[in-house]
């Protein structure tokens, strides 16, 4: 029946995005979407299916413009015309962009505004070998369900001429910005925003709901970058954890406190440890305006924490891990193991660290039990995963 299913399915997407091959941005443009999510689905199962029976993957019906954040480069072309884009994969040619399938429809009306704005007021684009230029990107977040949208200009120079009448030509045309930032960034570095920020109109960050618990987000803070499907992941993820009400949730790499947050209305506390300061101060204030008094945030080592935990006969009885995409060291899998916590939910990225991370808790005493694919990022070669795991009883 599934190969029949398979056989009907379109292989390949008959309408690519014109850019797929200059971009590079979306690997798997050339599939069908159906297409897509079984390409994705035998990924996770080659990876992980030797741990358990992996769930259908969970997709978007609409997989397009699901992206919040959109993040411009701007150059010069050979006629010396303003450009704004992406770059090309692994390069700093900027690939020029009027709108993108996958970005949100408002940011991207947003970038081609102030590229024509730079024009009327000859701002020009940076040059990264000539040192010369003021502009360097352009950042734009927006909140789906709040409707609030930030413009961060990332500069090279701290002075922005005629910054007061730019903000207000910006805001003529979209009276729906609700805030703007200008970043400084004056190093030569791969890295898009700087340390020095000012806020030029609007209260310097937006706010968003997901899941009901409403999430202060700055320039800076990381934020996901699919609403939709964040819900979708984090919903997953509390039904694994199996919330009564009366459990100690421990939120490693919590960063903002996003799902601790929303863990804790099904929690009997939730402890979230970072090691960003500023993540932490920004989970402390989402953690106030939602009211929520059983969550608790350190600026830590998650595993540091947690072996200072078991070394003091303390106890978790779930734990809610989401590293970055290199996965989990040994020294915090370790600690993980040696708080012993009878349920652990993974979150990954990254199906090929995941793997080696499960080996490691399984011999460690941990079975898993569940195995959930959630598209995330559409039309890439990016797949999300949560996994639960249980302690073995001995």
């Amino acid at each position: 029946m599934e190969q029949d299913k398979k056989r009907q399915e379109p292989e390949r997407n008959t309408n690519p995005c014109p850019l797929y091959r200059k971009c590079g941005g979306c690997q798997l443009q050339n599939m069908s979407y159906p297409r897509q999510l079984h390409w994705k689905q035998e990924r996770v199962e080659k990876l992980l299916g030797n741990f358990h029976t992996v769930s259908p993957i969970i997709g978007m019906e609409n997989p397009y413009h699901y992206r919040n954040k959109v993040q411009a480069a701007f150059a010069l072309d050979r006629s010396r015309k303003i450009i704004s884009g992406v770059y090309q994969a692994s390069t700093h040619r900027v690939v020029p962009v009027e709108s993108c399938m996958i970005e949100d429809k408002t940011a991207d009306r947003i970038v081609l505004t102030i590229r024509k704005l730079m024009k009327d007021f000859r701002m020009e684009p940076y040059n990264e070998d000539t040192g010369r230029g003021l502009v360097r990107h352009v950042l734009v977040k927006r909140g789906f369900a709040s409707g609030q949208v930030m413009v961060v200009l990332v500069t090279a120079s701290p002075i922005l001429p005629a910054k007061n009448n730019f903000v207000k030509a910006l805001r003529k045309v979209h009276p729906e910005i609700t805030t703007i930032l200008q970043n400084v960034n004056n190093r030569a570095t791969s890295m898009v925003l700087g340390e020095a920020e000012k806020v030029l109109y609007g209260p310097g960050y937006i706010e968003e709901t997901l899941c009901g618990c409403v999430f202060r987000i700055s320039a800076k803070s990381f934020y996901q970058i699919n609403p939709i499907q964040t819900e979708v992941l984090y919903q997953k993820a509390i039904e694994m954890a199996g919330l009564t009400g009366k459990e100690t949730v421990i939120d490693a790499y919590c960063g903002t406190g996003t799902i601790g947050l929303i863990a804790s209305k099904q929690a009997g506390n939730v402890i979230g440890v970072e090691l960003n300061r500023d993540a932490v101060r920004d989970a402390i204030v989402n953690a106030k305006n939602n009211k929520i008094k059983n969550a608790y945030f350190y600026c830590a080592d998650a595993g540091e924490f947690m072996s200072a935990m078991a070394d003091e006969g303390e106890t978790a009885d779930v734990v809610l891990m989401d590293p970055p995409r290199a996965g989990s060291d040994e020294k915090f899998l370790t600690s993980l193991a040696a708080l012993a916590p009878r349920r652990v939910v993974y979150i990954s990225c990254n199906p090929e660290t995941q793997q080696r991370d499960l080996e490691f808790l399984v011999r460690a005493g941990y079975r898993v039990e569940a195995i959930q694919p959630v598209d995330m990022f559409p039309h890439t070669n990016h797949v999300e995963t949560v996994v639960q795991l249980e302690r073995s009883l001995k």
